[in-house]
Protein backbone atom coordinates (compact mmCIF):
# COMPACT_ATOMS: atom_id res chain seq x y z
CA UNK A 1 0.00 0.00 0.00
CA UNK A 2 1.32 3.45 -0.88
CA UNK A 3 0.64 4.71 2.61
CA UNK A 4 3.34 2.41 3.94
CA UNK A 5 6.08 4.13 1.95
CA UNK A 6 8.19 6.94 3.35
CA UNK A 7 7.28 9.82 1.06
CA UNK A 8 8.66 13.28 1.66
CA UNK A 9 8.95 16.50 -0.31
CA UNK A 10 12.68 16.92 -0.75
CA UNK A 11 14.46 20.27 -0.97
CA UNK A 12 15.86 21.25 -4.33
CA UNK A 13 19.19 19.42 -4.30
CA UNK A 14 22.73 20.44 -4.92
CA UNK A 15 25.72 18.22 -4.50
CA UNK A 16 26.47 19.85 -1.12
CA UNK A 17 23.09 20.29 0.52
CA UNK A 18 23.12 22.79 3.36
CA UNK A 19 22.63 21.75 6.96
CA UNK A 20 19.56 23.96 7.09
CA UNK A 21 18.01 22.13 4.11
CA UNK A 22 18.68 18.77 5.70
CA UNK A 23 17.08 19.93 8.96
CA UNK A 24 14.07 21.25 7.05
CA UNK A 25 13.67 17.94 5.23
CA UNK A 26 13.71 16.09 8.55
CA UNK A 27 11.37 18.46 10.36
CA UNK A 28 8.62 18.48 7.71
CA UNK A 29 8.93 14.87 6.57
CA UNK A 30 6.13 13.66 8.81
CA UNK A 31 3.79 16.39 7.60
CA UNK A 32 4.43 15.64 3.95
CA UNK A 33 4.18 11.92 4.45
CA UNK A 34 0.75 12.45 5.98
CA UNK A 35 -0.35 14.67 3.12
CA UNK A 36 0.92 12.11 0.60
CA UNK A 37 -0.94 9.33 2.38
CA UNK A 38 -4.21 11.28 2.24
CA UNK A 39 -3.57 12.18 -1.38
CA UNK A 40 -2.75 8.70 -2.57
CA UNK A 41 -4.85 6.52 -0.28
CA UNK A 42 -7.11 4.28 -2.41
CA UNK A 43 -10.33 5.29 -0.67
CA UNK A 44 -9.83 9.02 -1.28
CA UNK A 45 -11.72 10.45 -4.31
CA UNK A 46 -9.61 11.27 -7.35
CA UNK A 47 -8.69 14.87 -8.00
CA UNK A 48 -10.01 16.35 -11.22
CA UNK A 49 -8.25 18.76 -13.53
CA UNK A 50 -10.70 21.41 -12.35
CA UNK A 51 -9.13 21.25 -8.88
CA UNK A 52 -5.81 22.61 -10.12
CA UNK A 53 -3.86 23.77 -13.13
CA UNK A 54 -1.64 20.72 -13.10
CA UNK A 55 0.12 20.39 -16.44
CA UNK A 56 -0.33 17.54 -18.86
CA UNK A 57 2.83 15.59 -19.71
CA UNK A 58 3.71 14.21 -23.14
CA UNK A 59 6.88 12.14 -22.93
CA UNK A 60 8.18 11.19 -26.39
CA UNK A 61 10.87 8.56 -26.10
CA UNK A 62 12.95 6.82 -28.73
CA UNK A 63 15.56 4.09 -28.65
CA UNK A 64 19.28 4.61 -29.38
CA UNK A 65 18.92 8.17 -30.67
CA UNK A 66 22.35 9.79 -30.47
CA UNK A 67 22.61 13.49 -29.67
CA UNK A 68 24.79 13.77 -32.80
CA UNK A 69 21.70 12.83 -34.82
CA UNK A 70 19.62 15.71 -33.44
CA UNK A 71 20.35 18.93 -35.27
CA UNK A 72 19.47 21.16 -32.31
CA UNK A 73 22.58 19.80 -30.58
CA UNK A 74 24.69 21.17 -33.40
CA UNK A 75 26.75 18.06 -34.01
CA UNK A 76 28.58 17.09 -37.21
CA UNK A 77 25.42 15.61 -38.76
CA UNK A 78 23.20 18.63 -38.11
CA UNK A 79 23.24 19.93 -41.67
CA UNK A 80 23.09 16.50 -43.29
CA UNK A 81 20.10 15.24 -41.34
CA UNK A 82 18.10 18.00 -39.63
CA UNK A 83 15.37 17.17 -37.11
CA UNK A 84 13.14 20.26 -37.29
CA UNK A 85 10.35 19.06 -35.00
CA UNK A 86 12.60 17.93 -32.18
CA UNK A 87 14.47 21.18 -32.69
CA UNK A 88 11.19 23.05 -32.22
CA UNK A 89 10.87 21.68 -28.68
CA UNK A 90 14.39 22.88 -27.93
CA UNK A 91 13.77 26.26 -29.53
CA UNK A 92 10.56 26.82 -27.58
CA UNK A 93 11.94 25.34 -24.37
CA UNK A 94 15.24 23.98 -23.10
CA UNK A 95 17.97 21.75 -24.50
CA UNK A 96 20.03 20.08 -21.78
CA UNK A 97 23.64 19.97 -22.90
CA UNK A 98 24.84 17.50 -20.28
CA UNK A 99 22.17 14.82 -20.11
CA UNK A 100 23.31 11.26 -19.34
CA UNK A 101 21.99 7.78 -18.65
CA UNK A 102 22.79 5.69 -15.59
CA UNK A 103 23.23 2.42 -17.52
CA UNK A 104 23.54 2.57 -21.31
CA UNK A 105 21.24 -0.25 -22.34
CA UNK A 106 17.56 -0.31 -23.29
CA UNK A 107 15.56 -2.01 -20.51
CA UNK A 108 17.68 -0.81 -17.58
CA UNK A 109 17.45 2.79 -18.78
CA UNK A 110 13.65 2.56 -18.87
CA UNK A 111 13.59 1.11 -15.37
CA UNK A 112 15.75 3.99 -14.14
CA UNK A 113 13.29 6.46 -15.64
CA UNK A 114 10.22 4.84 -14.08
CA UNK A 115 11.71 4.52 -10.60
CA UNK A 116 14.21 7.34 -10.30
CA UNK A 117 16.69 4.77 -8.99
CA UNK A 118 19.92 3.25 -10.24
CA UNK A 119 19.75 -0.23 -11.75
CA UNK A 120 20.97 -2.09 -8.68
CA UNK A 121 18.18 -0.49 -6.64
CA UNK A 122 15.29 -1.01 -9.07
CA UNK A 123 16.43 -4.56 -9.81
CA UNK A 124 16.54 -4.31 -13.62
CA UNK A 125 20.28 -4.38 -14.14
CA UNK A 126 20.50 -6.03 -17.58
CA UNK A 127 18.27 -6.84 -20.53
CA UNK A 128 18.45 -10.59 -19.99
CA UNK A 129 17.12 -10.44 -16.43
CA UNK A 130 13.83 -11.77 -15.10
CA UNK A 131 11.85 -8.63 -15.81
CA UNK A 132 10.83 -5.40 -14.13
CA UNK A 133 9.51 -5.69 -10.57
CA UNK A 134 6.20 -3.89 -11.03
CA UNK A 135 5.38 -4.03 -7.32
CA UNK A 136 7.87 -1.23 -6.60
CA UNK A 137 7.08 2.47 -6.68
CA UNK A 138 7.03 4.25 -10.03
CA UNK A 139 6.10 7.81 -10.87
CA UNK A 140 3.33 6.49 -13.14
CA UNK A 141 1.60 4.82 -10.17
CA UNK A 142 1.65 8.00 -8.11
CA UNK A 143 0.54 10.25 -10.94
CA UNK A 144 -2.27 7.87 -11.82
CA UNK A 145 -3.41 7.68 -8.19
CA UNK A 146 -3.43 11.47 -8.02
CA UNK A 147 -6.01 11.77 -10.78
CA UNK A 148 -3.94 11.82 -13.96
CA UNK A 149 -4.98 9.67 -16.89
CA UNK A 150 -1.95 7.65 -17.89
CA UNK A 151 -1.03 5.80 -21.07
CA UNK A 152 2.06 4.15 -22.51
CA UNK A 153 2.15 3.18 -26.17
CA UNK A 154 4.99 1.63 -28.15
CA UNK A 155 8.21 0.09 -26.91
CA UNK A 156 8.21 -1.07 -23.28
CA UNK A 157 10.97 -3.70 -23.19
CA UNK A 158 10.65 -4.58 -19.50
CA UNK A 159 9.12 -8.07 -19.88
CA UNK A 160 6.39 -7.70 -17.24
CA UNK A 161 3.16 -5.83 -18.09
CA UNK A 162 2.98 -2.09 -17.43
CA UNK A 163 1.46 -1.04 -14.10
CA UNK A 164 0.29 2.46 -13.27
CA UNK A 165 -1.26 3.07 -16.67
CA UNK A 166 -4.96 3.37 -17.47
CA UNK A 167 -4.17 2.31 -21.02
CA UNK A 168 -1.25 0.53 -22.59
CA UNK A 169 -0.50 -1.01 -25.95
CA UNK A 170 3.08 -2.17 -26.28
CA UNK A 171 5.49 -3.96 -28.57
CA UNK A 172 6.61 -7.43 -27.50
CA UNK A 173 10.33 -7.32 -26.76
CA UNK A 174 12.13 -5.19 -29.34
CA UNK A 175 9.15 -5.17 -31.68
CA UNK A 176 9.38 -4.89 -35.47
CA UNK A 177 9.56 -1.97 -37.86
CA UNK A 178 7.21 -3.36 -40.49
CA UNK A 179 3.72 -4.70 -39.85
CA UNK A 180 4.35 -5.00 -36.11
CA UNK A 181 2.46 -6.84 -33.41
CA UNK A 182 1.20 -4.88 -30.40
CA UNK A 183 0.36 -6.54 -27.08
CA UNK A 184 -3.08 -5.60 -25.77
CA UNK A 185 -4.23 -5.10 -22.19
CA UNK A 186 -6.36 -8.25 -22.36
CA UNK A 187 -3.29 -10.35 -23.11
CA UNK A 188 -3.98 -10.75 -26.82
CA UNK A 189 -1.68 -9.78 -29.67
CA UNK A 190 -2.73 -7.84 -32.75
CA UNK A 191 -0.78 -7.34 -35.93
CA UNK A 192 -1.09 -4.03 -37.78
CA UNK A 193 -0.03 -3.27 -41.32
CA UNK A 194 2.25 -0.28 -41.61
CA UNK A 195 5.38 1.23 -40.12
CA UNK A 196 5.89 1.00 -36.39
CA UNK A 197 6.79 4.66 -35.76
CA UNK A 198 3.69 5.83 -37.60
CA UNK A 199 1.48 3.28 -35.87
CA UNK A 200 2.79 4.22 -32.43
CA UNK A 201 1.98 7.84 -33.20
CA UNK A 202 -1.45 6.98 -34.58
CA UNK A 203 -2.30 5.05 -31.43
CA UNK A 204 -1.01 7.85 -29.20
CA UNK A 205 -3.16 10.45 -30.95
CA UNK A 206 -6.17 8.12 -30.85
CA UNK A 207 -5.75 7.81 -27.10
CA UNK A 208 -5.53 11.58 -26.75
CA UNK A 209 -8.75 11.89 -28.70
CA UNK A 210 -10.61 9.38 -26.56
CA UNK A 211 -9.31 10.37 -23.11
CA UNK A 212 -11.46 12.01 -20.42
CA UNK A 213 -10.93 15.66 -21.25
CA UNK A 214 -11.75 16.77 -17.71
CA UNK A 215 -8.56 15.25 -16.32
CA UNK A 216 -4.86 15.99 -16.77
CA UNK A 217 -2.92 13.31 -18.62
CA UNK A 218 0.44 11.61 -18.91
CA UNK A 219 1.17 10.12 -22.32
CA UNK A 220 4.36 8.13 -22.88
CA UNK A 221 4.77 7.69 -26.65
CA UNK A 222 7.75 5.34 -26.97
CA UNK A 223 9.31 4.44 -30.30
CA UNK A 224 11.31 1.42 -31.39
CA UNK A 225 13.27 3.61 -33.78
CA UNK A 226 16.08 4.13 -34.50
CA UNK A 227 17.15 0.87 -32.84
CA UNK A 228 19.00 -1.71 -34.89
CA UNK A 229 18.14 -2.91 -37.62
CA UNK A 230 17.83 0.70 -38.77
CA UNK A 231 14.96 0.16 -41.21
CA UNK A 232 13.60 3.48 -42.56
CA UNK A 233 9.99 4.17 -43.44
CA UNK A 234 9.43 3.55 -47.15
CA UNK A 235 8.71 7.24 -47.76
CA UNK A 236 12.16 8.15 -46.44
CA UNK A 237 14.22 5.65 -48.44
CA UNK A 238 16.72 7.57 -50.51
CA UNK A 239 16.07 10.98 -48.98
CA UNK A 240 19.77 11.22 -48.10
CA UNK A 241 21.10 9.71 -51.33
CA UNK A 242 22.58 12.99 -52.49
CA UNK A 243 23.60 14.29 -49.07
CA UNK A 244 27.18 14.18 -47.86
CA UNK A 245 27.30 12.41 -44.50
CA UNK A 246 30.55 13.39 -42.80
CA UNK A 247 32.70 10.66 -41.31
CA UNK A 248 33.58 10.94 -37.61
CA UNK A 249 37.19 11.79 -36.84
CA UNK A 250 37.61 8.52 -34.96
CA UNK A 251 36.09 6.17 -37.57
CA UNK A 252 39.48 4.46 -37.86
CA UNK A 253 40.36 4.51 -34.16
CA UNK A 254 43.21 2.06 -33.47
CA UNK A 255 42.30 1.78 -29.74
CA UNK A 256 45.82 2.69 -28.63
CA UNK A 257 46.54 4.40 -25.29
CA UNK A 258 43.53 2.79 -23.59
CA UNK A 259 42.46 -0.62 -22.35
CA UNK A 260 43.19 -3.53 -24.68
CA UNK A 261 39.55 -4.49 -24.09
CA UNK A 262 38.41 -1.93 -26.66
CA UNK A 263 39.93 -3.79 -29.59
CA UNK A 264 38.07 -6.94 -28.53
CA UNK A 265 34.60 -5.39 -28.68
CA UNK A 266 32.21 -6.89 -31.21
CA UNK A 267 30.61 -3.66 -32.37
CA UNK A 268 32.93 -2.45 -35.09
CA UNK A 269 31.44 -1.26 -38.35
CA UNK A 270 34.46 -2.87 -40.01
CA UNK A 271 34.32 -6.40 -38.57
CA UNK A 272 30.95 -6.88 -36.89
CA UNK A 273 28.18 -5.40 -38.99
CA UNK A 274 26.21 -8.09 -40.78
CA UNK A 275 25.56 -7.85 -44.50
CA UNK A 276 21.85 -8.58 -44.62
CA UNK A 277 20.64 -7.60 -41.15
CA UNK A 278 22.54 -4.31 -40.85
CA UNK A 279 23.66 -3.34 -44.34
CA UNK A 280 20.62 -4.54 -46.33
CA UNK A 281 22.61 -6.68 -48.77
CA UNK A 282 20.75 -9.98 -48.87
CA UNK A 283 22.36 -13.35 -49.61
CA UNK A 284 20.41 -13.67 -52.85
CA UNK A 285 21.82 -10.32 -53.99
CA UNK A 286 25.41 -11.37 -53.25
CA UNK A 287 25.16 -14.60 -55.17
CA UNK A 288 28.40 -16.57 -54.88
CA UNK A 289 30.38 -13.49 -53.91
CA UNK A 290 32.49 -14.17 -50.82
CA UNK A 291 32.50 -11.25 -48.40
CA UNK A 292 34.18 -11.05 -45.00
CA UNK A 293 31.37 -11.77 -42.56
CA UNK A 294 30.76 -11.95 -38.83
CA UNK A 295 27.31 -13.43 -38.25
CA UNK A 296 24.14 -13.83 -40.26
CA UNK A 297 20.94 -12.73 -38.56
CA UNK A 298 18.89 -12.90 -41.73
CA UNK A 299 16.37 -10.30 -42.90
CA UNK A 300 13.56 -10.23 -40.30
CA UNK A 301 12.07 -6.93 -41.42
CA UNK A 302 12.15 -7.79 -45.13
CA UNK A 303 10.47 -11.10 -44.35
CA UNK A 304 7.55 -9.28 -42.68
CA UNK A 305 6.85 -6.96 -45.60
CA UNK A 306 3.93 -7.20 -47.96
CA UNK A 307 4.70 -7.62 -51.66
CA UNK A 308 4.01 -3.93 -52.21
CA UNK A 309 6.38 -2.93 -49.41
CA UNK A 310 9.09 -5.23 -50.72
CA UNK A 311 8.77 -3.72 -54.18
CA UNK A 312 9.48 -0.24 -52.83
CA UNK A 313 12.32 -1.51 -50.67
CA UNK A 314 13.92 -3.34 -53.59
CA UNK A 315 13.52 -0.35 -55.89
CA UNK A 316 15.75 1.59 -53.50
CA UNK A 317 18.33 -0.97 -52.41
CA UNK A 318 18.65 -3.40 -55.35
CA UNK A 319 20.46 -1.05 -57.81
CA UNK A 320 22.84 0.18 -55.10
CA UNK A 321 23.60 -3.36 -53.96
CA UNK A 322 24.22 -4.52 -57.52
CA UNK A 323 26.67 -1.66 -58.06
CA UNK A 324 28.55 -2.53 -54.87
CA UNK A 325 28.78 -6.23 -55.85
CA UNK A 326 30.12 -5.32 -59.30
CA UNK A 327 32.73 -2.96 -57.86
CA UNK A 328 33.85 -5.46 -55.25
CA UNK A 329 34.17 -8.25 -57.82
CA UNK A 330 36.24 -5.92 -59.99
CA UNK A 331 38.63 -5.18 -57.12
CA UNK A 332 37.70 -1.52 -56.97
CA UNK A 333 37.09 -1.49 -53.20
CA UNK A 334 40.02 -1.76 -50.82
CA UNK A 335 39.70 -2.33 -47.08
CA UNK A 336 39.49 1.34 -46.12
CA UNK A 337 36.90 1.99 -48.81
CA UNK A 338 34.92 -1.01 -47.57
CA UNK A 339 34.73 0.50 -44.08
CA UNK A 340 33.68 3.82 -45.57
CA UNK A 341 30.98 2.11 -47.67
CA UNK A 342 29.65 0.29 -44.60
CA UNK A 343 29.67 3.50 -42.58
CA UNK A 344 27.82 5.40 -45.29
CA UNK A 345 25.19 2.66 -45.67
CA UNK A 346 24.73 2.37 -41.89
CA UNK A 347 24.60 6.12 -41.25
CA UNK A 348 22.13 6.74 -44.05
CA UNK A 349 19.77 3.99 -42.90
CA UNK A 350 19.99 5.21 -39.31
CA UNK A 351 19.40 8.85 -40.14
CA UNK A 352 16.55 8.05 -42.51
CA UNK A 353 14.98 5.96 -39.73
CA UNK A 354 15.16 9.01 -37.45
CA UNK A 355 13.11 11.02 -39.94
CA UNK A 356 9.90 9.17 -39.06
CA UNK A 357 10.56 9.82 -35.36
CA UNK A 358 10.87 13.52 -36.09
CA UNK A 359 7.65 13.33 -38.12
CA UNK A 360 5.97 11.79 -35.08
CA UNK A 361 7.10 14.65 -32.86
CA UNK A 362 5.66 17.12 -35.36
CA UNK A 363 2.32 15.32 -35.45
CA UNK A 364 2.02 15.33 -31.67
CA UNK A 365 2.97 18.99 -31.42
CA UNK A 366 0.36 19.81 -34.04
CA UNK A 367 -2.29 17.86 -32.16
CA UNK A 368 -1.56 19.85 -29.01
CA UNK A 369 -1.78 23.12 -30.96
CA UNK A 370 -4.98 22.17 -32.78
CA UNK A 371 -6.70 21.15 -29.54
CA UNK A 372 -5.63 24.11 -27.39
CA UNK A 373 -3.46 21.91 -25.19
CA UNK A 374 -0.01 23.32 -25.90
CA UNK A 375 0.00 26.03 -23.22
CA UNK A 376 -0.59 23.61 -20.35
CA UNK A 377 1.34 20.60 -21.60
CA UNK A 378 4.93 19.71 -20.86
CA UNK A 379 6.51 18.08 -23.90
CA UNK A 380 9.74 16.12 -23.53
CA UNK A 381 11.84 14.36 -26.12
CA UNK A 382 14.47 11.89 -24.96
CA UNK A 383 15.98 8.51 -25.77
CA UNK A 384 17.06 5.59 -23.60
CA UNK A 385 20.76 6.26 -24.26
CA UNK A 386 23.07 7.52 -26.93
CA UNK A 387 24.57 5.53 -29.78
CA UNK A 388 27.78 5.27 -31.78
CA UNK A 389 27.48 6.60 -35.31
CA UNK A 390 30.95 5.49 -36.37
CA UNK A 391 32.80 7.16 -33.50
CA UNK A 392 35.66 4.87 -32.46
CA UNK A 393 34.67 2.79 -35.49
CA UNK A 394 31.62 1.53 -33.59
CA UNK A 395 27.88 1.08 -33.67
CA UNK A 396 25.79 0.18 -30.59
CA UNK A 397 26.14 1.70 -27.09
CA UNK A 398 26.98 0.33 -23.55
CA UNK A 399 30.27 2.12 -22.90
CA UNK A 400 30.68 5.11 -20.61
CA UNK A 401 32.31 6.96 -23.48
CA UNK A 402 30.43 10.13 -24.29
CA UNK A 403 28.57 9.04 -27.44
CA UNK A 404 26.63 6.30 -25.64
CA UNK A 405 26.65 7.81 -22.15
CA UNK A 406 24.99 11.01 -23.33
CA UNK A 407 21.27 10.98 -24.03
CA UNK A 408 19.11 13.74 -25.49
CA UNK A 409 16.77 15.71 -23.26
CA UNK A 410 14.76 18.62 -24.65
CA UNK A 411 11.70 19.97 -22.87
CA UNK A 412 9.05 22.61 -23.54
CA UNK A 413 6.80 24.07 -20.84
CA UNK A 414 5.23 27.39 -21.86
CA UNK A 415 5.27 29.97 -19.09
CA UNK A 416 7.81 28.03 -17.03
CA UNK A 417 10.86 27.47 -19.24
CA UNK A 418 12.52 30.36 -21.01
CA UNK A 419 12.54 29.57 -24.75
CA UNK A 420 15.95 28.76 -26.14
CA UNK A 421 17.47 27.79 -22.80
CA UNK A 422 20.56 25.58 -22.88
CA UNK A 423 21.24 24.43 -19.32
CA UNK A 424 24.69 23.06 -18.56
CA UNK A 425 23.60 21.18 -15.42
CA UNK A 426 24.68 17.54 -15.13
CA UNK A 427 21.47 15.52 -15.25
CA UNK A 428 20.67 11.82 -15.48
CA UNK A 429 17.67 9.68 -16.37
CA UNK A 430 17.07 8.91 -12.68
CA UNK A 431 16.03 12.57 -12.49
CA UNK A 432 12.97 12.15 -14.72
CA UNK A 433 10.72 10.51 -12.12
CA UNK A 434 11.19 13.14 -9.40
CA UNK A 435 10.80 15.87 -12.02
CA UNK A 436 7.46 14.47 -13.17
CA UNK A 437 6.34 14.20 -9.57
CA UNK A 438 7.14 17.81 -8.78
CA UNK A 439 5.63 19.00 -12.05
CA UNK A 440 2.40 17.29 -11.01
CA UNK A 441 2.59 18.81 -7.52
CA UNK A 442 3.30 15.49 -5.82
CA UNK A 443 5.79 14.55 -3.10
CA UNK A 444 8.89 12.53 -3.94
CA UNK A 445 9.57 9.23 -2.16
CA UNK A 446 12.70 8.99 -0.05
CA UNK A 447 13.84 5.94 -2.02
CA UNK A 448 14.24 7.98 -5.22
CA UNK A 449 17.91 8.60 -5.95
CA UNK A 450 17.47 11.20 -8.67
CA UNK A 451 16.78 14.90 -8.26
CA UNK A 452 13.95 17.02 -9.56
CA UNK A 453 14.99 19.28 -12.42
CA UNK A 454 12.48 21.96 -11.49
CA UNK A 455 15.20 24.36 -10.22
CA UNK A 456 16.84 24.19 -13.67
CA UNK A 457 13.54 24.57 -15.49
CA UNK A 458 12.96 27.78 -13.53
CA UNK A 459 16.55 29.00 -13.87
CA UNK A 460 18.74 27.45 -16.55
CA UNK A 461 21.89 28.42 -14.63
CA UNK A 462 20.96 26.26 -11.62
CA UNK A 463 23.07 23.25 -10.70
CA UNK A 464 21.76 19.78 -9.87
CA UNK A 465 24.92 17.91 -8.88
CA UNK A 466 28.70 17.97 -9.28
CA UNK A 467 29.17 14.41 -10.50
CA UNK A 468 27.39 11.43 -12.07
CA UNK A 469 27.62 7.72 -11.27
CA UNK A 470 27.53 5.12 -14.04
CA UNK A 471 27.18 1.34 -13.92
CA UNK A 472 27.01 -1.20 -16.76
CA UNK A 473 26.07 -4.73 -15.71
CA UNK A 474 25.55 -6.74 -18.93
CA UNK A 475 27.48 -9.99 -19.19
CA UNK A 476 29.47 -9.96 -22.39
CA UNK A 477 27.00 -8.75 -25.02
CA UNK A 478 29.06 -7.28 -27.88
CA UNK A 479 32.05 -8.25 -25.71
CA UNK A 480 31.69 -5.02 -23.72
CA UNK A 481 32.78 -5.70 -20.12
CA UNK A 482 31.06 -4.53 -16.97
CA UNK A 483 32.39 -1.17 -15.83
CA UNK A 484 31.56 1.49 -13.25
CA UNK A 485 32.54 5.11 -13.13
CA UNK A 486 32.16 8.76 -12.26
CA UNK A 487 31.95 11.83 -14.48
CA UNK A 488 32.39 15.44 -13.47
CA UNK A 489 32.16 18.51 -15.65
CA UNK A 490 35.71 18.11 -16.94
CA UNK A 491 36.86 14.55 -16.25
CA UNK A 492 35.81 10.94 -16.30
CA UNK A 493 37.03 7.86 -14.43
CA UNK A 494 35.82 4.28 -14.78
CA UNK A 495 36.89 0.86 -13.58
CA UNK A 496 36.88 -2.48 -15.42
CA UNK A 497 36.80 -5.25 -12.79
CA UNK A 498 37.46 -8.10 -15.24
CA UNK A 499 40.89 -6.72 -16.12
CA UNK A 500 41.44 -4.60 -12.99
CA UNK A 501 41.95 -1.49 -15.12
CA UNK A 502 41.17 2.17 -14.59
CA UNK A 503 40.47 4.53 -17.47
CA UNK A 504 40.56 8.30 -16.96
CA UNK A 505 40.02 11.09 -19.49
CA UNK A 506 40.44 14.84 -19.63
CA UNK A 507 37.24 15.83 -21.42
CA UNK A 508 38.43 19.35 -22.20
CA UNK A 509 41.78 18.46 -23.74
CA UNK A 510 40.67 15.10 -25.12
CA UNK A 511 36.95 15.26 -26.01
CA UNK A 512 37.22 12.12 -28.18
CA UNK A 513 38.62 10.17 -25.20
CA UNK A 514 41.64 8.79 -27.00
CA UNK A 515 44.23 8.90 -24.21
CA UNK A 516 43.93 7.31 -20.79
CA UNK A 517 45.64 9.64 -18.32
CA UNK A 518 45.10 7.54 -15.20
CA UNK A 519 48.82 6.80 -14.82
CA UNK A 520 49.99 10.23 -15.96
CA UNK A 521 51.69 11.91 -12.96
CA UNK A 522 50.44 15.30 -14.11
CA UNK A 523 46.92 14.11 -13.24
CA UNK A 524 47.68 12.65 -9.82
CA UNK A 525 45.61 15.27 -7.99
CA UNK A 526 42.68 14.82 -10.38
CA UNK A 527 42.95 11.04 -10.05
CA UNK A 528 42.76 11.29 -6.28
CA UNK A 529 39.78 13.62 -6.42
CA UNK A 530 37.89 11.43 -8.89
CA UNK A 531 38.68 8.27 -6.96
CA UNK A 532 37.34 9.79 -3.78
CA UNK A 533 34.21 11.02 -5.53
CA UNK A 534 33.69 7.62 -7.11
CA UNK A 535 33.81 5.92 -3.72
CA UNK A 536 31.54 8.57 -2.21
CA UNK A 537 28.90 8.00 -4.87
CA UNK A 538 29.09 4.24 -4.46
CA UNK A 539 28.46 4.68 -0.74
CA UNK A 540 25.64 7.16 -1.30
CA UNK A 541 23.86 4.91 -3.79
CA UNK A 542 24.70 1.72 -1.87
CA UNK A 543 26.20 0.22 -5.01
CA UNK A 544 26.98 -3.51 -4.92
CA UNK A 545 30.49 -4.93 -4.89
CA UNK A 546 31.93 -5.96 -8.24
Amino acid sequence: MLAQQSIVQRPHPTCDASVESKKMKFSISTIYASIAWLLLCPWMPELSAADSDRPNIVFIFSDDHAVNAISAYGGPLAEAAPTPNIDQIAREGALFQNSFCANSICGPSRACILTGKHSHKNGFMRNDGKGFDSSQWTFAKSIQAAGYQTAIIGKWHLKTDPVGFDYWEILPGQGHYYNPVFLQMDGSQKKFEGYVTDLTTDKSIDWLQQRDKDKPFLLMCQHKAPHRTFAPALRHLGTLDDVEIPEPATLFDNYANRSATLAKNEMEIDRHMTWAYDLKLRDDERGDLKLPSFRNYGTPEYNRMTSEQRAQWDAHFAPKNAEFVRDYRAGKINHRQMVQWKYRRYAQNYLETVKAVDDSVGRLLKYLDDNDLADNTIVIYSSDQGFYLGEHGWFDKRWMFEESFKMPFVIRWPGMIKPGSRPEALIQNIDYAPTFMECAGLPIPDEVQGHSLMPVLRDSSAKVRDSLYYAYYELGEHAVPQHFGVRTKNHKLFYLPATNEWQMFDLNKDPNELVNVYHNPEYSAVRTQLSQEYERLRREFEAPNY
